[in-house]
């Protein structure tokens, strides 16, 4: 425990620069900027940011693009909640009862509850990194690929939890999601997949599928129907801000949003939009009232933002302590430490404690510095929906077609968002739910690889999966939870 504290002592000395804290601040301002535009996201911030710190000091470089990363996180759901338009993938929970809430002129609470959970499962993530991050690593590094596929299925089968109505239902978008994921290059033998044109060699865009189920669907229901009058938003702080019972309903989500968030952030290639997605499968379950998560139920946006912020902070834990990115974030953290002179592993810790430390002290201040930021921009944003939606809708799809072109440069992938957005449209009136098919498509890829490299390494033996502990512990637990659901 001496350790520790002696530790965090000598991060603080870093991160507490006046420098390093003014770079905090500016990356975590421009971060929440680019987590609110559609199709942009954390990536694509770090990206930009890179050039700009060759020459400065290694720490300075890093704590200033770990900024921009949580940044991006705190300010995706930003558009999620008011305009139905997912800033990043990590983001598209919160539109499942964010934007219900925003309708019914409660954005204030809805976004204030972001802002709380996501700095609170931002803190409950660091304090996980400071205490056990060599532990975490290890049981990280224990995960080959038959864990992973297992824990993939799991989270395939949570997917049909997600959605609002049937499990039969759910479970039939889960598996078009999975489909969808399938198209382009076989990643073991590069022959192509149900590729129609050249430019889906490389598969479908995530972004142009988000985007057209939830932005764009959202927008052609609105004005193919006689929508409600636009619900009156109040900008007094007593009705923006959420009242006590509402902070006190949402504590038992926040901590296990950040449990959540936490594990599956600490494990390379999953991620926040994973962790986001699980938190709210585990949310609606455990829930005494399931049915109102999708209609603007405060729970629905407190965990996935606490997860998805949770686990920002520890996929720090493999990217430092083991060189092994989790994600394209991270990768390019790498290669902006290769390119400072710093080589991240095992004897990071070691060879450059003021840095390593320094670096997860910024991250208590940073998510303090985000919270101060984004409260009191709370009444702004409450201010713009006083603006008519009809006149809102040309803005957002400009929006959503400039930032889908500039995820990938292509004309098709703004297409596809627009058939996206009419399929969208087509499958709410029928009662289908998009957002299982969403989590398909994001595991469905994860499953199929894993899966693959488990039957080659293991000469195409299905008992590994059995054999295996953890694996078949995540096994039992989906046989367990296929069961609950069948006869509960």
């Amino acid at each position: 425990m001496q350790e520790i504290f002696s530790n965090l002592a000598l991060g603080m000395q870093t991160a507490m620069t006046w420098t390093n804290i003014l770079w905090v601040v500016i990356g975590g301002s421009l971060g929440t900027i680019i987590g609110m535009l559609p199709g942009l996201g954390p990536a694509t911030g770090v990206a930009v940011l890179i050039p700009i710190t060759f020459g400065m000091n290694p720490a300075t470089a890093l704590i200033t693009m770990c900024a921009v990363y949580y940044g991006a996180m705190f300010g995706g759901s930003r558009a999620s909640i008011m305009i139905n338009v997912p800033g990043d993938a990590s983001a598209i929970v919160s539109c499942f009862d964010g934007y219900p809430m925003t309708k019914q002129g409660r954005a204030g609470p809805a976004l204030a509850i972001s802002a709380i959970a996501s700095f609170i499962g931002g803190m409950i993530g660091v304090v996980l990194v400071i205490a056990a991050a060599i532990p975490m690593a290890r049981i990280a590094l224990r995960f080959g690929a038959p864990e992973y596929a297992m824990l993939v299925v799991l989270g395939l089968m949570a997917a049909t939890l997600v959605g609002t109505g049937s499990q039969l239902r759910s479970l039939a978008m889960v598996l078009v999601g999975v489909a969808l994921g399938l198209i382009g290059a076989d990643t073991t033998t590069g022959f192509y997949r149900f590729v129609a044109m050249p430019e889906l060699a490389d598969g479908v865009s995530l972004v142009s599928l988000a985007m057209g189920l939830f932005g764009v669907s959202e927008i052609i229901r609105s004005v193919n129907s006689d929508a409600p009058p636009q619900a009156k938003v109040s900008v007094s702080m007593r009705d923006i801000l959420p009242t006590r019972a509402e902070l006190r309903s949402v504590i038992g989500p926040i901590l296990r949003g950040a449990g959540v968030g936490s594990f599956f952030g600490a494990l390379p290639g999953t991620g926040a939009a994973i962790a986001s997605f699980m938190s709210y499968a585990v949310e609606k379950r455990v829930s005494r009232t399931p049915g109102k998560f999708g209609t603007g139920h405060l729970p629905g946006i407190a965990a996935p933002e606490s997860s998805n912020n949770a686990a920002a902070q520890t996929s720090f834990i493999p990217t430092l302590t083991l060189g092994v990115p989790g994600d394209a974030v991270m990768a390019l953290m790498i290669g902006a430490l290769v390119l400072n002179g710093v080589i991240p592993g095992p004897r990071l810790m070691v060879d450059q404690p003021t840095l390593f430390w320094g670096v997860i002290a910024s991250f208590v201040v940073g998510n303090l510095v985000l919270l101060l930021i984004n409260i009191p921009l709370i009444r702004l944003w409450v201010l713009l929906l006083r603006i008519p939606y009809r006149k809102l809708y040309p803005v957002i799809t400009i929006m959503i077609c400039v930032g889908v072109y500039s995820h990938r440069s292509s004309v098709v992938d703004v297409a596809l968002t627009l058939a996206f957005g009419v399929i969208g449209y087509l499958l709410k009136n029928y009662r289908f739910e998009p957002a299982p098919l969403l989590l398909g498509f994001v595991l469905g890829p994860l499953f199929e690889e894993n899966f693959r490299r488990a039957m080659l390494l293991n000469g195409g033996d299905f008992t590994v999966f059995a054999t295996r502990p953890i694996s078949a512990t995540l096994l039992a637990c989906t046989v367990l939870l296929l069961a609950y659901s069948l006869f509960s």
